[in-house]
C-alpha cells in the first residue's frame, strides 16, 4: 500500500516511510492510495473469527508488503491483549468499552499497533527515532506506556498544563527510561501546533529523525478500525441498523470507523459528539468550517479547536458535503449536560460513564429521537477513575481504583516546564 499526502505537493510513498515520518513533507496528513473493501464473506462469517484474525484480515492491506504477514499477527496478538465488551444499558442503547487496556484509554490500541510497527522497522537502524507527539489527556499516557523501552526509540510527549486529569498526568510523567513530558503553558492546539512546526523544521529534521505518534500518523490511526469490526462481531445477530456516536477531539477514532465501514462494515450512520469545542458540529450546520482555539472542559481529551483528522474524513467523502452529511451528525455539549447524562445513566442504568462516554450517550439520546429503530452504541473511550473528580462529584459515590491507576497514583510527576516553540526547540536540539 502506497500513501499520498492530502496537501498534495509531496511524493507518494510506503507504510515504513509514513509511519517513520509521520507528517509529509508538504505538511499534509498520509492517506492510503485505495481502499478495498473486504469480501461479503468476511463479515457473513464475523461471528467464526477470532479478534486478532479480524483485525488481520482488516488491516493487511494497508500495511503490506513493508510488514510481512508471521510479523503482522505477532503485532496484532500483542496489541490486543485485552478486551472490548460492549455493555448494553438498554434495547436501543450499548456502551463499548474500549478501557481494558494498560493506561485504561481507547488509545492503548494505536499506541501499542504503531510501537511495535516503528520497532521492527529500526530494529536494524544505527540511528534514534524521537517520536514527538501532543496530547489533550490519554494519548501521551497510551503512547508512553505503548513505547516504554522500545529499542532505539526516544518518546518527547507534549501536554497542556492544568489541562489534563491528575491521573492522565501521573501516567505520562511517571514512567522514565526513554520517555520524556514537557509540560506546556497553554492549550491542546499550541502543543499540537509545536509538533507540527517541529516536524517542518530543517534545523531539527537535519539533526534528528522525528516522527509522531498522534493519531495523525498512519499506524496510530488505522488501527482504531478495530473496535468497530469487535462492536458488530457482538451486536450484529440482534440489531441490523447499527449507529456509532463518538466523543470526538481530533476525530481520529470516528474517522477509522469510516475507513471500517469502507471496508464493508454494515455500519448505518456515524455521530459525532462534541463538547464545547464543536468546529464540526457547527460545520454540518453552516457548511463554514472554522476552526478555534480550544476551549476547556470536564471531557478534556476533547478539547480540539482544530481537529486534524476531518481532513480525511472529508477526503474519504470526496469533499462532498452532502455525501458526509448522509453519514455523519454531530452534536455539542455544555459541562452542565454532559454532568447530568453520567448522573442519569448512574441512576438509570447502575452504570459508570466518563465524560467523555457520557457526551457520546448525549449523542445517541439526539440520534434515537429520529431514528427509533436503531441501535445506537456509544465509545466509552476512558475508564471513569481517570476523572475521579468529577464522576465522583456527579454521582456521589466511590469508586474502586482498578490495579492500572493504583500503579501510578502514588508515582512522582517528571516534566520539563516550556512555553513556547523555541523552548521546544532548544529542548530537541541539546537530546
Amino acid at each position: 500500500m502506497n500513501y499520498y499526502s492530502l496537501n498534495r505537493e509531496a511524493p507518494n510513498t510506503n507504510f515504513t516511510d509514513a509511519v517513520i515520518k509521520g507528517l509529509a513533507p508538504d505538511r499534509g496528513l498520509y492517506f492510503p492510495e485505495k481502499i478495498t473493501p473486504l469480501p461479503a464473506s468476511f463479515f457473513e462469517t464475523i461471528d467464526r473469527k477470532s479478534r486478532s484474525e479480524i483485525a488481520f484480515e482488516a488491516i493487511q492491506q494497508f500495511v503490506s508488503p513493508d510488514i510481512p504477514e508471521s510479523v503482522l499477527k505477532t503485532i496484532i496478538e500483542e496489541t490486543l491483549s485485552f478486551d472490548f465488551p460492549i455493555v448494553k444499558l438498554n434495547d436501543h442503547i450499548s456502551s463499548l468499552e474500549l478501557f481494558h487496556g494498560p493506561t485504561m484509554a481507547f488509545k492503548d490500541v494505536g499506541a501499542r499497533f504503531m510501537a511495535r510497527c516503528l520497532g521492527y522497522f529500526n530494529q536494524k537502524n544505527v540511528n534514534d527515532i524521537t517520536v514527538l507527539v501532543a496530547t489533550s489527556g490519554d494519548t501521551g499516557g497510551a503512547v508512553a506506556n505503548g513505547f516504554l523501552g522500545v529499542k532505539g526509540v526516544n518518546v518527547v510527549i507534549l501536554y497542556p498544563s492544568g489541562k489534563v486529569s491528575d491521573i492522565q498526568e501521573k501516567q505520562l510523567t511517571t514512567l522514565g527510561q526513554n520517555i520524556t513530558a514537557l509540560e506546556v503553558d497553554g492549550v491542546f492546539d499550541d502543543c499540537q501546533d509545536m509538533v507540527k512546526k517541529a516536524f517542518l523544521d530543517q534545523s531539527i529534521t537535519n539533526t534528528m529523525q522525528l516522527t509522531s505518534a498522534n493519531s495523525i500518523n498512519v499506524a496510530r490511526w488505522l488501527p482504531q478500525l478495530f473496535y468497530f469490526m469487535f462492536a458488530y462481531q457482538q451486536l450484529h445477530n440482534e440489531h441490523d441498523d447499527i449507529v456509532f456516536s463518538i466523543p470526538s477531539g481530533n476525530f481520529g477514532n470516528i474517522c477509522a470507523g469510516m475507513i471500517a465501514q469502507q471496508l464493508g462494515l454494515p455500519v448505518k450512520h456515524f455521530i459525532a459528539a462534541n463538547n464545547a469545542n464543536n468546529v464540526v458540529t457547527e460545520y454540518l450546520t453552516t457548511r463554514k468550517y472554522h476552526p478555534k482555539p480550544s476551549v476547556q472542559t470536564i471531557s478534556n481529551a476533547m478539547d480540539v479547536g482544530n481537529p486534524s483528522n476531518f481532513i480525511r474524513i472529508q477526503e474519504i467523502y470526496n469533499n462532498d458535503f452532502n455525501q458526509l452529511k448522509n453519514n455523519l451528525s454531530s452534536y455539542s455539549y455544555s459541562d452542565k449536560e454532559t454532568k447530568d447524562a453520567l448522573l442519569e445513566i448512574y441512576e438509570q442504568y447502575n452504570y459508570i460513564a466518563d465524560p467523555h462516554g457520557a457526551v457520546g450517550y448525549l449523542g445517541c439520546k439526539a440520534h434515537l429521537k429520529s431514528h427509533n429503530n436503531a441501535h445506537c452504541v456509544f465509545l466509552e473511550t476512558a475508564h471513569p477513575t481517570k476523572f475521579l473528580d468529577v464522576v465522583e462529584d456527579v454521582i456521589q459515590t466511590k469508586i474502586e481504583l482498578p490495579h492500572q491507576i493504583k500503579e501510578v497514583i502514588d508515582k512522582e510527576k517528571v516534566a520539563i516546564k516550556i512555553s513556547n516553540y523555541e523552548d521546544l526547540k532548544a529542548f530537541l536540539l541539546r537530546s
